[in-house]
């Protein structure tokens, strides 16, 4: 998998090399406004991170905005900006040091035990409530700054594709599809997700919609390869049997 689109490359390889120059000409507030060209997919990510803490629950609403992390984030690049020596590196080092930041500001989440446990024992009813709640509490519009909201940059939507990776699992992955429409989908998911620890919801985020590598998520998350590996199988492993219990068992 490529560590990101064509488009967003192109982009980061062109800013990189622009903020380089600006660096050594010590024009700070330029430097700043070109790094802001490549800020909406973070600011995204960083939403996604808030929208999640509020619906658990961690975060009272309108506490935070991603642009508050916007001054601090500035400042960071701009002090290592020698340290990083490519594009590659500059994209990696946003987002780590974006994590880095949410990590610092956000209350622990932890891993929702007592609803996976269960999670063989809901009906639809319950299914429906849970997800009624969670998107009533944090699954609405993310804050974005407008003027960083551009639509050539991914929305983040979630599909069946995200889970279901190997043959075997595309045939349930088939079942699911023909009685679930989009929205069910993303819904369902954003749920799963929002038990799951901030860990477990960000590699997942980091390698299906930022496009980061396994490794290249490692060095954001400062931990192994094979730990970030066993956390993304262990998030699609519980996201495919929250399908199966909810939606293909009470089909059958």
């Amino acid at each position: 998998m490529e560590t990101v689109n064509n488009d967003v490359r192109i982009l980061l390889k062109e800013t990189y090399s622009n903020l380089i120059s600006l660096k050594k000409k010590d024009d700070q507030e330029t430097f700043n406004n070109e790094l802001m060209k490549i800020l909406p997919k973070i600011y995204r990510y960083v939403a996604k991170r808030l929208n999640s803490a509020v619906a658990n629950g961690k975060l009272n609403k309108d506490m935070f905005d991603p642009s508050d992390f916007a001054d601090q984030l500035f400042i960071e690049v701009y002090d290592h900006m020698y340290e990083i020596g490519n594009a590659d590196e500059l994209h990696t080092f946003l987002f780590k040091t974006v994590d880095r930041l949410l990590e610092d500001s956000l209350v622990e989440e932890e891993f929702d035990q007592l609803f996976f446990d269960n999670i063989d024992s809901y009906s639809k009813p319950e299914w429906d409530a849970m997800e009624e709640n969670y998107s009533t509490d944090g699954d609405g519009d993310l804050v974005m700054l407008e003027e960083l909201d551009d639509s050539s940059y991914d929305k983040g939507d979630y599909s069946l594709d995200h889970v279901f990776v190997t043959d075997d699992e595309k045939e349930l992955a088939a079942k699911l599809d023909e009685t679930l429409n989009k929205e069910r989908i993303e819904r369902h998911m954003r749920l799963v997700l929002g038990k799951m620890n901030a860990a477990m919801r960000t590699v997942f985020e980091l390698f299906v919609h930022q496009g980061f590598t396994l490794k290249e998520i490692a060095h954001i998350r400062s931990t192994n390869f094979a730990e970030v590996e066993r956390i993304l199988m262990d998030a699609r492993r519980f996201l495919k049997e929250s399908f199966e219990k909810r939606f293909l068992i009470e089909s059958n």
